[in-house]
């Protein structure tokens, strides 16, 4: 029961971007259509997943027992960089039009406070192996469901005329805090 409740929270009531507000960047960025969305969120699910996995493992066998765990964040930095280093390389060989579409938004990957601020908080909530597992792939979930259905919104607000002061980045702005409001109606459900 313990695991549900990590992974029901971790996607609807503490959502990493409409709740936490991390990882902004990419769901500003990249929102703009729901097949790239879809790309972006791809690939932060696997970055974020083995991420944590290694950081976890790292901090476990090597920070702890060599009482170096200041050494935390450049180490998980470092891991994180890598990472998206070998995504960039087989998304670029596997599927060139979503690497094209991505464009700058997938090595931002690196510096995405959602990536480096999971594996730190399964540290601090003292999480073991499996339960930083399930908390991950939740988190990366509630990314990937935020990011969709607000490139959805984005996309169906662009079949229709704003008023010139709310075109752009105001429009987008009221709307993720719109979804963001409705996504605190999930607050009493865990």
């Amino acid at each position: 029961m313990e695991y549900v409740i990590i992974f029901i929270s971790s996607i609807l009531v503490n959502n990493i971007v409409l709740a936490q507000f991390l990882g902004i960047c990419p769901f500003l960025g990249v929102s703009n259509k729901v097949s790239t969305s879809i790309g972006m969120s791809a690939a932060v699910i696997f970055v974020m997943t083995l991420a944590t996995t290694v950081t976890y493992l790292l901090y476990s066998l090597v920070l702890v027992p060599l009482h170096i765990e200041f050494m935390q964040t450049v180490g998980y930095i470092l891991v994180i960089a890598a990472l998206v280093q070998m995504v960039e390389i087989i998304m670029k060989k596997v599927s060139p039009p979503l690497y094209q579409a991505l464009g700058v938004f997938l090595p931002l990957i690196t510096t995405n406070c959602a990536v480096l601020g999971v594996a730190i908080i399964v540290i601090q909530k003292q999480y073991n192996l499996v339960q930083s597992v399930v908390f991950t792939i939740a988190i990366a979930l509630g990314f990937f469901l935020a990011l969709v259905i607000f490139a959805g919104i984005r996309e169906q607000l662009d079949l229709f005329e704003p008023p010139k002061a709310m075109k752009g980045a105001p429009l987008s702005l009221i709307t993720a805090g719109l979804l963001s409001l409705a996504f605190m109606g999930f607050a009493g459900l865990v």
